[in-house]
């Protein structure tokens, strides 16, 4: 049985190429933002200090990049459901700073869904947006989904 997005189980009979994944909102207040430099521990001051990062250039304290892939991990992740793996991310790529006072969504879709080797693998496209448009990718995740051999599926 196909999971909803964002909750349950995954499976590759599931799946069909252009079938989007559940959509993943981060408002990125300062607390979010202190939090995140304290976690990932980038501490670099362009990422909790507004008044900093307005100093070199930005238009105010942005998120990281490891903040950032940890989302569409998240959005990933949520996705798959636990028996699915993450294999690679590819053509992350940073077009402009996700600012504290936006939100940023994580939105993505099927682009492949094929069996090697007796292996449920599917391919998503994902990009991160906000207020302004495309912050980060598009790019693309390969993960793997349980095959589940019953009749009926």
């Amino acid at each position: 049985m196909s999971a909803p997005p964002g909750r349950g189980q995954r499976y590759f009979g599931d799946v069909r190429p252009g079938q989007p994944i559940a959509e993943v909102c981060y408002p990125l207040t300062v607390y979010r933002l202190v939090m995140a430099a304290g976690g990932n521990r980038d501490f670099n001051s362009i990422h909790h200090n507004g008044e900093y990062a307005r100093a070199t250039g930005a238009a105010d304290m942005y998120a990281s990049s490891a903040f950032l892939l940890a989302t569409w991990e998240r959005a990933v992740r949520d996705w798959i459901g636990c028996a699915g793996t993450i294999r690679s991310i590819r053509g992350f790529r940073m077009r402009q700073f996700n600012l504290v006072g936006d939100t940023t969504r994580v939105i993505g879709y099927v682009v492949s869904a094929e069996l090697q080797d007796g292996v449920g693998v599917v391919v998503l496209e994902l990009r991160s947006e906000d207020s302004r448009g495309v912050t980060v990718g598009p790019g693309h995740v390969e993960v793997t989904l349980p095959v589940l051999d019953r009749p009926g599926r």
